[in-house]
């Protein structure tokens, strides 16, 4: 024992409080263990991690092997000598509880622990919600309807006839789950599991319930009230927590997962929580100014457009997007301007316009002349 570093076997520092080292050994046991780990190796680290823990998990063990290197303190050989496996799953050790503890707690994880039925969760529930462009920015109630697993009322989800045509199952005493002790080469482990008798009811019925055929529960049309909050969008999901089908057996419903989709809108476009649109404007309300009604998410507002403004340049509303999620804030709005020439031409128009081409120069277009300037000798 004296060669080997317990702390580092348990993968603690030398300071760790019985918390810790405790902690470290349920967490290596579990992973360790020949009924859970069928690996080759697994047997011979598991005997390896419940040395160390004998030793650390020993008050006095632990003190003569921090002072002496060895459990069994300074007379090489004698004193009290170290426990066997019976004493790893019987004995109390240092930390009150000892590995049956441990064990009991390891084990629970997989199927139980402690005379008492393990609770069920009920299958969820997934259905889908179409919303309106305006009901996901805003927020909408409905009433959904759909189809549900619930507890049979008329036998009370015992499945037998009045709720009382039935009696303990012998096997498991209405537990609904046996414990089996077996003995291995490290001690003894006690595994749990669904008792084979009842199918885990714990209850053997003597006669059926008619509304539910002796299942103990049914589907049922059911209505639920969702209050759809203000900002949510495609895509996302609504739980409703408890809404879902009921379990076979006693324990607790499952969820009801309502997946949004929304409509699109025939304006904006929606990114998280900005909307963007494109505003195209007669190319003279670009070259001159102006001012144009352009929509929002409720009425419409005016947007002054500079002279001069160039086409494709965006601008900012701000606040005036989608709510953030449960806050209260907003997105932005973003207008792409997009300048529109004139689709046709009459001829007073084009003299107009020539009239105008002749008196600008090429340093009223400074894009374009750098242009000109950047191919020049390609």
């Amino acid at each position: 024992m004296a060669n080997k570093d317990y702390y580092e076997i348990l993968g603690v520092s030398k300071n760790a409080d019985a918390d810790e080292i405790k902690s470290a050994y349920r967490r290596l046991a579990k992973k360790y263990h020949p009924d859970l780990n069928k690996t080759p190796e697994a047997a011979e680290k598991f005997k390896e991690i419940n040395e160390a823990y004998e030793v650390l998990g020993d008050d006095k063990k632990r003190a003569n092997y921090d002072q002496y290197g060895s459990a069994d303190g300074p007379q090489f050989g004698g004193g009290q000598g170290g426990a066997g496996f019976g004493d790893f799953f019987g004995g109390s050790g240092g930390f009150g509880g000892g590995f049956s503890d441990i064990f009991s707690d390891i084990f629970s994880a997989f199927g139980g622990g402690g005379s008492s039925r393990v609770q069920q969760r009920g299958e969820d529930i997934n259905i889908a919600m179409k919303l309106s462009f305006e009901e996901a920015v805003f927020g909408v109630e409905k009433i959904i309807s759909f189809n549900r697993v619930e507890s049979c009322k008329k036998c009370n989800g015992t499945g037998a006839k009045n709720g009382k045509e039935y009696t303990t199952c012998s096997q498991c005493g209405g537990a609904g789950r046996v414990r089996y002790q077996q003995s291995t080469m490290f001690g003894t482990t006690i595994r749990e599991s669904v008792c084979p008798k009842c199918g885990g009811t714990g209850k053997m019925i003597k006669e059926k319930c008619e509304e539910c055929n002796g299942k103990g529960y049914k589907k049922v049309p059911a209505q639920v009230r969702v209050k759809v909050p203000a900002g949510i969008d495609d895509g996302q999901t609504i739980r409703m927590r408890g809404e879902g089908n009921a379990p076979v057996s006693k324990g607790v419903s499952g969820d009801l997962n309502i997946k949004i989709s929304v409509a699109p809108h025939k304006i904006f476009k929606r990114v998280g929580t900005d909307l963007l649109f494109d505003l195209y404007v007669p190319f003279t309300t670009c070259l001159l100014g102006g001012k144009v009604e352009i929509p929002l998410t409720k009425g419409t507002t005016i947007l002054e457009i500079k002279e001069g403004t160039q086409s494709g340049i965006v601008m900012r509303l701000k606040g005036k997007g989608v709510k953030v999620l449960n806050r209260d804030s907003y997105g932005d709005l973003l207008v792409t301007i997009k300048s529109e020439p004139p689709k046709t031409l009459n001829k007073k128009t084009k003299d107009l316009l020539k009239n105008i081409e002749e008196n600008l120069t090429e340093n009223d277009f400074p894009k374009f002349k750098e242009f000109k300037n950047k191919i020049k000798g390609l």
